[in-house]
């Protein structure tokens, strides 16, 4: 499904800047999911809460939807035959099938044919087979493993951290960069609005009388990469797989009826529901989507949004200032700035309503 953006003004990178000290990048979680912190932003004035208080800031009736989505440990460090290092980040993994699509990093792009050994353990290292160039612009590797791909990365994988986490993945991100829901393998990066709930936290929900629906978006790792153009009218996204069940369209239609809020948690989740009503209604079924959310887009389906602090000139940027209101997120991340929040995945997060048409 492809959507061109809805530009309402010549927009440009620079219009989603902002300054952003480096101190403020969490490199590890907080100690406990629901302790971070909640920026409320719904009011005039921004609140500072703890994200355990969300509850109390929903009401019965109101339906929160997750990304479902697992995170496979989709890097690998291997060697060509020559003995050159390379390092992969798998992009896709191709249903039904042992191939998969990945970005390689070497000092010469291995040729078709050619033969990249995967894992740190000689005991249990694989070999993998270029097949060719793929995706948009042949920017990925098309790679035959030798069996099941997701037992591979399993085994042979590391958890794929965001590149402005510096420490290499450690036994506590297995566990810390994932949903405690986490269902459906696929992704390479957290929905990471979503490791903020924790057990207690979903139960306090469900006593209030809010309740919970799913969809999967296999977050892919275009999801970090920079807008390259100035304008923004000439960027194209690039493309992840996600799946809207029939149960949650059918959910969001009680809710709807009932005079509930549809609650987004996170960017993909708001994504792959917005993506499914681009025909108008809202529909169920697993396709593509490319969908650039900008300010003048029309949301047809959330009507709040839990997300965490994004980064400067993102793509991500520019969906919460289209949803939120351009001028509400400067003043709200400037707030950030100031009161100390933590930034990106594993940092805090704010609760967001969309801004009136």
């Amino acid at each position: 499904m492809t959507s061109l953006p809805t530009v309402s003004r010549d927009w440009t990178t620079a219009d989603f800047d902002f300054a952003l000290p480096p101190e403020l990048i969490a490199q590890h979680p907080a100690p406990e999911r629901s302790a971070s912190r909640l920026l409320d932003g719904r009011g005039p004035e921004p609140v500072d809460r703890v994200f355990r208080e969300l509850p109390a800031l929903l009401g019965p009736g109101d339906l929160l939807v997750f990304n479902d989505t697992k995170v496979i440990k989709a890097r690998l460090y291997g060697r060509k035959a020559s003995g050159g290092a390379v390092e992969a980040l798998i992009e896709r993994v191709l249903a039904g099938t042992h191939e998969v699509w990945a970005h390689l990093r070497a000092s010469k792009s291995p040729k078709p044919g050619a033969l990249v050994r995967f894992g740190d353990d000689e005991a249990h290292a694989f070999d993998a087979e270029v097949l060719g160039r793929c995706g948009p612009d042949d920017a990925l590797f098309h790679l035959r493993f030798p069996s099941d791909p997701f037992a591979l990365l399993e085994r042979c994988g590391h958890v794929p951290l965001p590149p402005y986490i510096t420490h290499a993945d450690e036994a506590d991100d297995a566990r810390r960069y994932q949903t405690v829901f986490a269902a459906k393998p696929g992704a390479v990066a957290a929905p990471t609005a979503a490791l903020h709930f924790d057990e207690a936290l979903l139960a306090a929900l469900a006593a209030r009388g809010i309740a919970r629906a799913e969809v999967t978006l296999h977050v892919g790792a275009g999801t970090f990469q920079p807008v390259r153009v100035e304008r923004l009218a000439e960027h194209r996204m690039h493309s992840e797989c996600f799946d809207v069940p029939a149960a949650t369209v059918e959910a969001i239609a009680r809710t709807r009826a009932a005079g509930g809020r549809i609650v987004a948690v996170g960017t993909t989740t708001l994504r792959a529901l917005e993506s499914a009503a681009r025909g108008g209604a809202l529909a169920a079924g697993a396709r593509e989507t490319d969908i650039f959310i900008t300010p003048g887009f029309e949301f047809r389906v959330v009507d709040r949004l839990v997300t965490n602090f994004h980064l400067p000139k993102s793509t991500l940027m520019m969906l919460v200032s289209a949803f939120a209101g351009y001028e509400r997120i400067r003043a709200l991340y400037a707030h950030a700035v100031r009161e100390r929040y933590r930034f990106f995945s594993y940092g805090d997060a704010m609760l967001l309503e969309r801004a009136p048409r």
